[in-house]
């Protein structure tokens, strides 16, 4: 009895010290997710496109990637990037235009927009002087009736090319009103249909004897400031005002942007019109350019829309 006792207590003990299951070995190890991240990542990075950086150390005069990665970072370092500016620009404001809202601005509100911008302007053709398009020796020798009938003659063959004559008187006036006012917008009315397109307009004064101004559609200006491409631009060469008191003005209409040679005159027509003021005048036209260049939230688009169709 007490051996059938005793093997039943050693029958328990083998149970009790039996493993349940297998047993479970930990053999992970802890590793730095950043290394496997950042270091891991970089080296197939690097071994892939090996060819392609070898092939651009090698045109930027360099003898292995690694002086390429050295000459990038120095390039990194050392700043920001070259910046790009339009040719033959003296006078460059510094911050670009700012984006527009993605909700209707109210007239006033996109005075402050657009005259508090100091983005540089946009790109402009090279630059072409008088003396491009003439023989300053020869026409300065012909009276003011036939320099006009040469110049209009001049650029009669191109359908999108603008000319015209300015006395000096006029062009004085215009440039002495720029000078403060060097923006501004001036509507296009629709045609067939109420309203008006609105177009950005900027003065640069380019060289001694030249001054340049660009037109561009205001939602392209608003959208990609000192980048966006003017759909018109016309330049008044001075060279012959002191001798015969003319200057002449020529300008080309672009293609493609969605102005006419028609809408382009009406533009200009207009500019001469806002900016051929006296400095004591106090018409709405002054009026106008005065709170734009301010930013005076008071100024409307309607006001300026009305002002523009007095001049038909």
């Amino acid at each position: 009895m007490l051996a059938r006792r005793s093997w039943a207590f050693s029958d328990i003990n083998r149970r009790c010290t039996t493993p349940l299951g297998p047993v479970q070995r930990r053999w992970a190890q802890v590793q730095d997710v950043r290394f496997l991240v950042t270091h891991q990542r970089t080296d197939r990075i690097a071994e892939k496109y090996r060819d392609k950086l070898q092939r651009k150390a090698r045109e930027e005069g360099l003898q292995s990637v690694d002086e390429l990665k050295a000459a990038y970072k120095e390039r990194t370092r050392g700043g920001n990037r070259p910046a790009t500016s339009s040719p033959h620009i003296i006078e460059q404001p510094t911050s670009s235009f700012p984006p527009p809202p993605s909700a209707p601005v109210p007239s006033g509100q996109l005075a402050n927009h657009t005259s508090s911008s100091t983005g540089r302007l946009p790109t402009l053709p090279s630059l072409k002087t008088l003396s491009s398009y003439l023989d300053l020796n020869k026409t300065r020798a012909l009276p003011p009736k036939e320099i006009e009938y040469i110049w209009r003659l001049r650029h009669a063959a191109s359908p999108t090319s603008l000319c015209a004559i300015l006395p000096s008187k006029s062009y004085k006036r215009i440039i002495q009103t720029a000078r403060k006012h060097p923006h501004f917008i001036l509507p296009l009315p629709r045609t067939g249909s109420a309203g008006a397109d609105i177009h950005f307009l900027q003065f640069s004064f380019a060289a001694p004897d030249t001054v340049t101004v660009v037109f561009t559609h205001l939602a392209e200006y608003k959208l990609r400031g000192e980048f966006s491409q003017p759909h018109t631009t016309i330049t008044m060469h001075t060279e012959l005002m002191q001798d015969k008191g003319l200057v002449l003005m020529q300008g080309q209409v672009v293609d493609g942007r969605g102005v006419t040679v028609e809408d382009a005159r009406w533009l200009v027509l207009c500019l001469q019109k806002f900016y051929s003021i006296d400095s004591g005048d106090h018409s709405g036209r002054a009026k106008l350019l005065g709170m734009f260049s301010k930013g005076d939230i008071a100024f409307k688009i309607e006001e300026l829309v009305a002002e523009a169709e007095k001049i038909v």
